[in-house]
């Protein structure tokens, strides 16, 4: 009888899930910043306020690691939390980085490079989750990317706001841009093998 005793929820390096994988602090402040999306794009879009909008967007960049940091310091980690963290990260980034462009405070060029790279990986990740591959969790390189990158973004808009210390943001925003740029793209490509394992044991399973 022993051997058949489930292991709790709760247990150091368990993913919670079911109902338990859903409603954890973590994943609360995950929705919370998919909740401010809206408010970002009306600071920007209807009260043109860049610095505003900047702030609020670097506020949503810095809370990326908090979710995480919580979930692994108070063992609340969970399946829907793996997929809902970095979905919530990548919606925030496309739809900023649109939006930025649209008011032209970003470069084009750069702005292009981020979304290329988040739109692959994420057509990439819904096709093998439509044809059941096992999903492949976020690395430690592609999660630094991707917080760079939301330290850069905002940087590029508050560096074209009217405050004077904006030349400073815009600084800033290529020493976060250029290295996270990099990464991100590392990552990606560190994803290729990790993808054909996958794909291999889902081959082998059919």
């Amino acid at each position: 009888m022993g051997s058949e005793t489930s292991v709790p929820p709760s247990s150091p390096g368990v993913s919670r899930t079911g109902w338990a994988g859903v409603w954890t602090l973590p994943n609360l402040i995950t929705v919370v910043r998919l909740g401010c999306v809206p408010w970002f794009l009306w600071l920007l879009v209807s009260q043109e306020n860049r610095m505003a909008a900047a702030l609020l967007l670097g506020a949503l960049g810095a809370t990326d690691w908090v979710d995480g940091w919580i979930a692994r310091r108070f063992d609340q980690v969970s399946e829907v939390g793996k997929v809902l963290d970095p979905t919530a990260d990548r919606l925030l980034l496309v739809v900023a980085l649109v939006a930025i462009v649209d008011d032209g405070s970003i470069p084009i060029w750069f702005a292009v490079i981020v979304l290329v790279r988040e739109v692959l990986i994420g057509l990439i990740a819904l096709l093998l989750l439509m044809v059941g591959v096992r999903r492949i969790d976020v690395t430690w390189m592609g999660k630094t990317g991707t917080f760079a990158l939301l330290w850069a973004v905002p940087c590029f808009l508050a560096g074209q706001s009217t405050v004077t210390a904006a030349w400073a943001f815009e600084a800033a925003a290529w020493i976060f841009g250029i290295p996270g740029l990099v990464i991100s793209w590392l990552a990606a490509w560190g994803y290729v093998p990790v993808a054909r394992l996958a794909i291999r044991e889902w081959r082998s399973r059919s």
